[in-house]
């Protein structure tokens, strides 16, 4: 496979999510970073591009220089990454994709189901890829859990119960603190806090492993510590496209928590469990048998999540290489259109703008139930 040219808006110095997609991006040698706008301030962008390697006059002081500056070169990048405010994604994603380029956003992908919808429908008529990172679906027994539960192995899934709860927004005393007031303030951060911070991501894996979308669903949000107008905690219960019924818990300030995503799935014949903080393990409960232990890199797992995996089984693999996995799923994809070849979905997998147009459908509707004492409301897809 070639490498491909990439490049990054946002995700400056200092920024984990940013240093996370250079690593990741790079990790299997099918991207090269090429050019970047990494900064809200003009110069700090530049600077800071040129200390990480870009070329003067690929070290871009916006998006919008960025956007104008690659579109006509002969060696234009293939792939851009998004890894801005949320409120931007919209504007820089129909951007980019309506001037020929693939694109990577980060999640969520819009802040409204209209503007997910017209994304969608972009991708749609460009034929390019517009992918969105749900990162966590890149760990190898997430996508071995993904081919247990879509090939049968745990009978008709009849429970699906996930998680992503933290701590570490609990103290009342960080009212101030610019990097926590955002995410509660409605003009910066939308109608939804913590459900489309972190629950988004456990929706996501629900729909990912299961092969389902969410039809229905009543939520309750609570905003728990005072002062707060967006919530800190919020409940759904839900139902998907073939019946299962779901569960969703997620928290800012479930103390003792550090990060708290987690997936059970309940089956006739099977149950499985995965947690995020020990990603190497899927435990497996076979119907009137004991559970048994699944390690990541055991020959006995699916062809896709042995090949998710770079080192033996016993060594840690993590967040990174997750990333990095999506990142190769989507060369591979980009690939596949250069030589004219049609994207298998079963070989190539990775979450698009269609799966990130229904999570913002989700969070929607969840605003409303919560708004009208958890009332029962459809999902349109």
């Amino acid at each position: 496979m070639k490498q491909f040219k990439w490049g990054l808006i946002g995700g400056g110095e200092g920024s984990q999510i940013g240093l996370t997609h250079r690593v990741a991006s790079a990790h299997d040698r099918h991207f090269d970073f090429v050019a970047g706008a990494l900064d809200i301030d003009a110069n700090q962008a530049k600077q800071y591009g040129m200390r990480l390697g870009l070329d003067h006059d690929r070290a871009y002081g916006s998006w919008q220089d960025m956007l104008e500056g690659e579109k006509n070169r002969a060696d234009k990048i293939d792939l851009v990454t998004i890894a801005t405010p949320n409120s931007t994604h919209f504007e820089i994603t129909k951007a980019f994709l309506e001037n020929g380029f693939h694109v990577m956003c980060e999640k969520p992908l819009t802040m409204t189901s209209e503007q997910a919808k017209q994304i969608v429908e972009i991708a749609k008529e460009t034929g390019n890829i517009c992918a969105v990172n749900y990162g966590y679906t890149g760990y190898p027994m997430v996508i071995q859990a993904r081919h247990m539960v879509q090939s049968g192995q745990l009978g008709k899934i009849r429970l699906v119960v996930s998680e992503f709860a933290h701590g570490h927004h609990s103290d009342a005393a960080d009212a101030d603190n610019p990097r926590l007031r955002w995410r509660y303030d409605p003009k910066l951060a939308g109608d939804s806090s913590i459900l489309m911070d972190c629950g988004i991501h456990a929706l996501n894996m629900a729909t990912f492993v299961t092969g389902q979308e969410i039809s229905k669903l009543s939520a309750d949000f609570a905003s728990c510590v005072e002062g707060r107008e967006l919530e800190d905690d919020a409940m759904i219960n839900y139902r998907m496209s073939k019946g299962t019924v779901g569960r969703l818990w997620t928290s800012a300030i479930a103390l003792g928590h550090q990060h708290g995503l987690t997936i059970k799935v309940f089956g006739e014949s099977g149950a499985i469990r995965w947690a995020q903080e020990q990603p190497n393990q899927l435990y497996f409960t076979p119907l009137n048998q004991p559970t048994q232990i699944l390690e990541r890199g055991m020959a006995s797992l699916c062809e896709n999540a042995l090949s998710a995996s770079r080192i033996t089984a016993g060594h840690s693999e993590g967040f990174l290489d997750a990333f990095a996995n999506l990142y190769s799923q989507i060369a591979r994809a980009i690939s596949h259109q250069h030589e004219g070849q049609k994207i298998d979905p079963s070989e190539i997998w990775f979450p698009t703008a269609v799966d990130g147009k229904h999570s913002i459908d989700i969070v929607e509707q969840a605003v409303k139930s919560a708004r009208n004492g958890s009332q029962w409301l459809v999902v349109n897809s």
